[in-house]
């Protein structure tokens, strides 16, 4: 059996947060008698907070990891559905249920995280045939501790800076998972070969991304007037609005990005082409609507892509980059899909190096 060192070692040797929830929940069950742990975290969507349990491991064998780009959001729990675990989260403390009996099995919910940063929430929850001991807890935070220092450290590196935003390195990474499974080179689908791959020492897989993935790309229309017109720090002030209020519009699973200056993209699972539209259109009126301190109404446009096997980063994003340009030269405050503008004609599918910093 590893040993506690092991498993500090294990979780620190991550540089995807995707793993560490798994990497923790089998620290625990080698290193606490316990039964079962589950690891979920709070999504959300239109203002809705759902459970979505990312990592569920069992002690006799057998689990299942959720990628949160490929769930369906509606058939998520509510989050009021398990109120002791909502009561850890809220009240960052741990709770205690027996259910039969004193000294009989209980569950134990812990807050997953000690503070909520860039909108991070969730519970651990340990099933145990009787209470846990002192020194059994100590165990359990000491992991956890690390689990958490892990988690903030790498992403931090996953950030930009101004907005908390994801940042172009992190785009990457994800954009290279998804043509993975697009080539069906990716890792297998099967539950159980995740949860065995993925602790294998020395390999950093990913889980496994559906298909159907899009790339999209955001300008703030005539940002550089509004810089010139308000000062840096107004500029500034902007971009954070706007990414305060993607993070309200889009779903708490897209992957939302800020590539430099007033360019921003996103990244998500959506089986048709017609909803990736309406949720760039949703954002685009909700900028449209809202009231900018000393700026006023602003403006943005869009444009997205679907991936394909052939895309790189580059590729995709001058793809929607061309839907951007075109939106902003023909009236600004307009959504494009490349895809439906190459159909009618507007422009080929040749592709040109354009405003987007791709190193």
């Amino acid at each position: 059996m590893a040993t506690l060192i092991d498993h500090l070692i294990k979780l620190t040797d991550h540089r995807d947060r995707d793993l560490l929830e798994l990497t923790l929940s089998k620290a625990l069950i080698d290193l606490v008698p316990i039964q079962r742990v589950i690891v979920a975290r709070v999504v959300s969507e239109e203002g809705i907070k759902r459970w979505l349990e990312v990592a569920t491991l069992d002690a006799k064998g057998g689990g299942k990891v959720v990628d949160p780009l490929r769930v369906d959001f509606q058939k998520l729990p509510l989050l009021e559905d398990n109120r002791d675990r909502l009561r850890a989260v809220q009240n960052r403390e741990r709770i205690e249920i027996a259910w039969a009996g004193e000294d009989g099995p209980r569950i134990t919910y812990f807050p997953l995280f000690s503070e909520t940063v860039n909108e991070d929430e969730g519970a651990l929850e340990i099933h145990s045939a009787s209470p846990l001991t002192d020194e059994q807890l100590q165990t359990l935070t000491q992991v956890q501790h690390v689990f958490r220092n892990m988690y903030h450290l790498l992403a931090y590196s996953d950030r930009d800076a101004l907005t908390g935003l994801l940042n172009r390195k992190s785009l990457d990474d994800t954009f290279y998972s998804a043509v993975l499974d697009e080539l069906g080179e990716g890792p297998e689908s099967s539950q159980t070969d995740v949860l065995k791959t993925a602790l294998a020492p020395g390999q950093e897989r990913r889980h496994r991304v559906p298909p159907n993935y899009w790339l999209g790309t955001i300008s703030i229309d005539q940002f550089g007037i509004i810089n010139d017109k308000n000062g840096h720090l107004i500029a500034e002030e902007v971009l954070l609005l706007v990414a305060r209020i993607m993070n309200n519009t889009f779903r708490t699973y897209d992957r939302l990005y800020r590539l430099g200056g007033e360019q921003f993209a996103v990244l998500m699972h959506c089986p048709d082409e017609a909803l990736v539209l309406a949720a760039f259109e949703r954002f685009r009126a909700n900028i449209e609507k809202f009231n900018f301190p000393q700026v006023g109404r602003i403006t943005i446009c869009a444009g997205f892509t679907r991936i394909t096997p052939d895309d790189s980063p580059s590729t995709a994003l001058e793809h929607a980059e061309r839907a951007v340009d075109y939106a902003q030269h023909n009236g600004r405050n307009k959504v494009f899909s490349h895809a439906e503008l190459v159909r009618k004609g507007f422009f080929g599918d040749a592709v040109k190096i354009g405003a987007v910093d791709i190193f």
